[in-house]
């Protein structure tokens, strides 16, 4: 063994503390935006249960979660209801396909900014 792999430790545990930070920032961020929408925030970590949610927040049928788990409608699903939880904090299209494509910082956007749940947007 040669003395240059002992600094490669140091950058994977660095990689991982920066995934982590991220990971809690969306934790936190996806929990703000269900609390502002009326909804318990732990409900964004718990599988299944936050698609039932966010269906909910946005105002589409319970039976859409069956959209998310067939390929391709998937991606459909995704989109309608990224642009509809955008909507329904009175944010634009735009804003929700950022939500989509840039969660990372949509999400706290929302989450932490101003916006305000102003009702299912499929209502």
């Amino acid at each position: 063994m040669d003395g240059n792999s002992s600094g490669s430790g140091s950058g994977a545990i660095i990689g991982v503390l920066i995934a982590l930070a991220i990971g809690l920032l969306i934790v936190a961020s996806v929990w703000k935006v269900f609390v502002k929408a009326g909804q318990p925030g732990w409900a964004s970590i718990v599988p299944i249960y936050n698609i039932i949610v966010l269906l909910t927040i946005v105002g589409k049928p319970l039976w859409w979660i069956i959209l998310f788990m067939i390929p391709l409608a998937n991606i459909y699903a995704a989109f309608v209801v990224s642009i509809g939880l955008a909507k329904s904090f009175g944010k634009s299209t735009g804003f929700g396909l950022g939500l989509l494509f840039l969660g990372i910082f949509f999400f706290p956007i929302l989450g932490f900014g101003t916006a305000r749940y102003v009702g299912p947007a499929a209502a």
